[in-house]
């Protein structure tokens, strides 16, 4: 059991639709999603429990690709316990924040804890469980780049509140690891005509499901994270500048999409490609 994908799960996590098995994941294993209650934007436990007491799944996963919370590692290790499952924590998108105690420690509850450390280095995964060290090697792949293998350290507060104060709706309103889920559905808007936008002012960001929605084509959030930005050297002044360029970017996107006459997608896209608008320059 894994967090469903539009609630902010990985892909990898099981994850598929009523008509297609999507992920892996989900085609060589029996897979069921957990979701978020969506008047909190947090993880539903309750329903996790009542769902894996009648599922009975053999893992329980904690970890998320869009979910700006912690995870309740207590809850979910008792959860899992009540079923005979194992929990593994995947924390690939917080593993800096995990080494640097800014955030809740899942090594306590998890029987397994994996990453990778390619969201900022070089292509790497890594397991952390000494119990099925010899099982992947020399059993099955070779050995790892250790010299690779590092830590991230990054602060995404600056910017959640920046949003906040100039009137974001943030997915659980507000964020304890490194990224936040915007909601611009209440604007008018949706996370890929924005994400367009931002593309052309060289702002690098995901559009991204949230919360309540059937469709991820066109989603209605965006997704933005604060690596590649604290790497840098970024402070906390910079990331409330940052917030104020993204809500500037919003603000084009709003005024491009009333200047368009039909109102698909495509119609929006051809329109901020063409001559008519003046970032297509």
């Amino acid at each position: 059991m894994g967090l469903d994908f539009p609630h902010g799960g990985h892909l990898s996590h099981g994850f598929m639709t009523p008509k297609r098995r999507v992920s892996g994941t989900s085609i060589y294993f029996e897979s069921m999603p957990y979701q978020l209650d969506e008047s909190t934007g947090l993880v539903d436990y309750d329903m996790l429990e009542k769902t894996a007491t009648l599922f009975r799944p053999k893992l329980v996963i904690a970890g998320a690709n869009a979910y700006a919370r912690d995870f309740d590692y207590p809850r979910m290790r008792k959860i899992a316990d009540a079923v005979g499952a194992f929990l593994m924590m995947d924390m690939a998108h917080i593993s800096g924040l995990v080494a640097a105690s800014v955030v809740a420690d899942p090594f306590e509850y998890s029987d397994i804890v994996m990453t990778t450390t390619h969201k900022e280095s070089p292509v790497l995964g890594v397991d952390l469980e000494s119990a099925i060290d010899n099982a992947v090697f020399p059993g099955l792949q070779g050995g790892p780049h250790n010299h690779t293998i590092g830590g991230l350290a990054v602060c995404l507060k600056a910017l959640a509140g920046q949003l906040m104060e100039l009137g974001y709706k943030l997915v659980s309103g507000g964020s304890d690891n490194h990224l936040v889920l915007v909601d611009l559905r209440p604007l008018g808007i949706d996370g890929a005509r924005v994400k367009k936008i931002l593309d052309m002012a060289s702002i690098t960001l995901n559009k991204n499901a949230v919360p309540g929605e059937k469709s991820a084509l066109v989603p209605g959030g965006i997704r933005i994270g604060s690596p590649a930005m604290t790497t840098r050297g970024f402070t906390e002044k910079v990331f409330v500048a940052i917030a104020d360029f993204i809500h500037e970017g919003v603000e084009i996107t709003l005024d491009a999409k009333r200047s368009v006459s039909g109102s698909k997608l495509q119609d929006f896209m051809k329109f901020v490609t063409s001559h008519d608008f003046p970032l297509a320059d």
